[in-house]
């Protein structure tokens, strides 16, 4: 089953829109806000080398922020990658 984790902060309008594409979609996913726990912050900074968010995680696999979920959106590659990780 996939697994999408959007990780957050309480003002980003991006981590907003992120949601609402996946909520478009029809695809659940877990959200978890950073805004207040500044430990877990660095230590996916420091897992996934990423320090904005919305940080987007599949599978364990950090796919990036906002613009490159539009990106894979705009290319076709969101649904396929939703798709495949689903049938593995």
């Amino acid at each position: 089953m996939i697994k999408v984790e959007i990780y957050t902060s309480t003002y980003c309008a991006y981590c907003y829109a992120a949601k609402a594409l996946f909520e478009k979609k029809g695809v659940e996913y877990t959200e978890v806000n950073l805004s207040h726990d500044h430990e877990l912050r660095i230590k996916l900074v420091e897992k996934h080398n990423w320090r904005t968010v919305p940080m987007i995680v599949i599978n364990e696999t950090l796919i990036g922020g906002y613009e490159q979920l539009v990106e894979l959106e705009r290319r076709g590659k969101l649904d396929q990658l939703l798709s495949i990780e689903t049938q593995g």
